[in-house]
């Protein structure tokens, strides 16, 4: 194979899985923003506080369960086959599970009896809505271990290349369940806290079984013959925890970066400002289920390619993804920016104070997206420690930046310390990477898919406001405008944004 071929063919690969993946996300996204909409709308803005309170204590719990194995599921079976160790994988599997299926047991009983503590943190004195949150926290406790299990064992499919599982469970099944539960109970005028989140988590059940069978598939057509001795079994193991115990401590710490505003702005600010920055933040969920199905899909292959010294094709595989995931994403952030004085109203009058919240958040996943999946690249490259030093870095300024400026700005405070943590949690291992593996994103299709989103989706609606006032009758045709105009770009543009990787993969075979 020519030195050509390798990246690209490990460029169309990405492509293969990074397309359905992305696809799913999407609808998994979209799923999501209604499942928020109906909750806002049904339980009014203190109760929908509440609920997205205890929604991000279970993300946050699930999150320590899995034990940093994440990433870890993916990282090593790519490395023991691309370095002819394939005989160690099912002691991989072995190491890796039982440890997450205690511990999630664990903290499934701890956020049961903890239930009155965190109810009481966030929720103030209101004797109703503390008894409504208790309720809600312990539902969420029972399905606590599912949560953790599936999505460790679509981890496992994943580190054996198989995107199929993750897109059709968790992203296409788990989030209609989701919808199809959470509208019912909306529609039945159920409306309880402790009922709606019932409906959101018990999906987690059939998800979690067919993800053990999905799992089990895949390592079975995977095996291969082989045996390991005791002592290389044990060497093993304090290998694979090394690389794991610091990106453990780092997954929950960006769960944290990711869900603790919430609880921060329920305990400084209120219940009704925690679900204004819940509504007005949750476009930030699409940007990254957007990176999330892309790097899930990348992550393997540069994995492998990190493992074995190819540094073309990793750097090839980075500056790809980062263009496709900034021509996805930066549309997004740009819309919701021209957008949200309107959309904003449609959870609530209440709503709409959210509109600097979104600016702000949006600015920073600009910052994001552009440097691409970089956290990923620096743990791939075997730099967990520096990945947790980074991720330590970027929670400890949002959390003093919150404690700052909840208590005045509110929701907007919450902004301003999330999107500092944002772009600190991005330039640093930005800086990382390169200096490291002298690898960074910024290739002919990130800069030309930046200029093409900020030309259609950024200049334009704001030219068409200056010239013709503010207010959807203006925003409405420019808008029309932008989209062909971003269609046509992006087929002009397609070489340097390598667009014809994804022409090609129905010809592909699965490596």
């Amino acid at each position: 194979m020519t030195t050509t071929a390798a990246p690209e063919r490990a460029t169309r690969g990405a492509a293969r899985g990074g397309l359905a993946n992305m696809a799913g996300s999407a609808l998994a996204g979209g799923t999501g923003v209604v499942v928020t909409w109906i909750v806002a709308r049904v339980l009014g803005a203190e109760e929908a506080g509440a609920f997205f309170a205890a929604t991000a204590a279970f993300v946050l719990a699930g999150g320590l369960a899995k034990l940093g194995t994440n990433t870890s599921l993916v990282y090593w079976p790519a490395r023991l086959r691309a370095t002819g160790q394939s005989h160690l994988l099912g002691a991989c599997l072995r190491t890796a599970l039982p440890p997450v299926a205690v511990l999630s047991l664990l903290l499934a009983a701890a956020m049961w009896a903890g239930a009155p503590a965190i109810a009481r943190l966030t929720a103030g004195e209101t004797p109703h809505v503390i008894a409504e949150h208790v309720a809600g926290l312990r539902v969420l406790a029972v399905f606590l271990p599912l949560q953790a299990l599936t999505d460790v064992l679509l981890t496992v499919t994943r580190g054996y290349r198989s995107m199929r599982p993750t897109v059709l469970l968790d992203r296409v099944l788990r989030s209609v369940l989701q919808l199809v539960a959470v509208g019912a109970v909306g529609v039945a005028l159920l409306a309880s806290l402790p009922v709606f989140a019932l409906a959101w988590a018990a999906p987690y059940l059939p998800v979690a079984l067919l993800a053990g069978f999905a799992a089990r598939r895949a390592y079975r057509d995977n095996l291969r013959p082989g045996t390991y001795t005791s002592p290389e079994m044990r060497q093993f193991r304090r290998d694979f925890w090394r690389f794991t115990g610091p990106r453990a401590v780092a997954g929950v710490a960006q769960l944290a970066l990711q869900r603790v505003d919430v609880l921060l702005v329920a305990a400084l600010g209120g219940l009704v400002p925690a679900a204004v920055y819940a509504v007005s933040g949750r476009f930030v969920v699409l940007i990254q289920f957007a990176n999330q199905g892309l790097s899930q899909s990348v992550q393997p292959r540069l994995a492998e390619a990190l493992s074995t010294g190819d540094r073309a094709s990793a750097g090839h595989l980075y500056q790809t993804a980062t263009g496709w995931l900034v021509l996805v994403t930066w549309p997004i952030n740009l819309l919701v920016i021209a957008c949200a004085p309107y959309y904003l109203r449609l959870f609530g009058e209440e709503y709409a104070a959210g509109v600097p919240v979104v600016c702000v958040l949006a600015g920073a996943m600009l910052v994001a997206t552009g440097c691409g999946m970089v956290d990923m690249v620096l743990a791939m490259a075997g730099r967990t420690s520096a990945n947790l030093g980074n991720v330590l870095i970027a929670l400890a300024l949002m959390i003093g930046v919150d404690a700052l400026l909840v208590p005045r700005w509110g929701a907007l405070g919450a902004a301003g310390g999330l999107a500092c943590a944002v772009v600190a949690n991005n330039l640093l291992p930005l800086a990382q990477v390169y200096r490291g593996t002298g690898l960074h994103p910024f290739g002919a299709g990130t800069r030309a898919a930046a200029l093409l989103s900020i030309g259609c989706f950024g200049l334009l609606p704001a030219g068409a406001v200056f010239f013709a006032g503010a207010g959807p009758a203006a925003l409405a045709p420019a808008l029309a405008t932008a989209v062909p105009a971003y269609a046509a770009g992006a087929w002009l543009l397609r070489r340097q944004l390598a667009l014809g990787a994804f022409t090609s993969i129905k010809s592909l075979k699965e490596d």
